[in-house]
């Protein structure tokens, strides 16, 4: 059977570093066994020069790159939904600017993809400074567990996720909801039907810092958590009680203090 040809969708935007998206764009690209047939890079609004110079670098040296450049910083969601439309291919590869991609990430992913699925994402390791400064392990959950679990909490790490875009599409793509758009739209497509799995093995390196933890908190991330949890309810991806369950414990969550915050979540989703 054929490969099918995909595309990666690497946003960037001024408060990216230019070493970082180097990596990540090397990560993903020459490092990979299976390296993506378009590289859509977004610049979400404008860049420094150090940035800036490092874009025309790659771009010269790499004819599949798309750039796709915003005069204005509209934010992540945007930016994606400006890079869908960008690709050529139905599966799209998400990709941050300051992650890392493993070797053979793409290769198993694609072959998960190419096998019929039309949503794949992986474990991840959480990161400081580099590879040699792991702080925390993400496992998700697999097969019949992904849809029972998506009932309480993000059931993919969204930095790791292939996916097909027409499915995206259908589901009506990326819509504002907080922080939490990217599980507001995988709860849409597993309402529609998408055929989704994850490799829980870590497959990609998520970078951390000293903010992460405090940004999943606060009164405006409780409010967004409120808008969400109704926003399931309404289309009937939870029931009443689920509904109530889910403000109770993950209201709780977003309020309390961030030291205890980054315990619970290790302990929750840390593996």
């Amino acid at each position: 059977m054929a490969e099918s040809p995909f595309s990666l969708l690497l946003p960037v935007y001024r408060g990216d570093s230019a070493r970082d998206f180097l990596t990540a764009y090397r990560s993903s690209t020459d490092e990979q066994s299976r390296r993506p047939d378009q590289v859509v890079i977004v610049r979400d609004g404008p860049v420094g020069d150090e940035l800036a110079d490092v874009l025309a670098s790659v771009r010269r040296e790499d004819p599949t790159i798309t750039l796709v450049p915003l005069d204005t910083n509209i934010g992540l969601y945007g930016a994606l939904e400006r890079g869908l439309e960008a690709s050529a291919h139905d599966i799209v590869a998400r990709m941050d600017a300051d992650d890392i991609s493993l070797p053979g990430r793409f290769a198993r992913q694609l072959s998960a993809m190419d096998a019929g699925l039309d949503l794949v994402g992986t474990g991840l390791y959480e990161f400081e400074t580099d590879m040699d400064h792991v702080v925390g392990r993400r496992t998700p959950p697999v097969g019949d567990r992904i849809r029972a679990t998506a009932r309480f909490h993000q059931p993919f790490n969204h930095p790791t996720v292939v996916y097909r875009r027409s499915v995206v599409a259908a589901a009506g793509g990326y819509q504002p909801m907080g922080r939490m758009e990217d599980y507001w739209l995988f709860a849409r497509m597993l309402m529609q039907g998408a055929k989704a799995d994850n490799i829980p093995e870590p497959l990609l390196g998520y970078r951390v810092d000293a903010g992460a933890y405090r940004r999943r908190g606060g009164w405006d991330q409780f409010k967004s958590e409120i808008e969400l949890q109704r926003a399931f309810r309404r289309i009937g991806f939870t029931t009443r009680t689920q509904e109530l369950r889910n403000l109770a414990v993950r209201g709780a969550y977003r309020l309390m203090p961030t030291a205890v915050r980054r315990v619970v979540y290790r302990g929750a989703f840390g593996h």
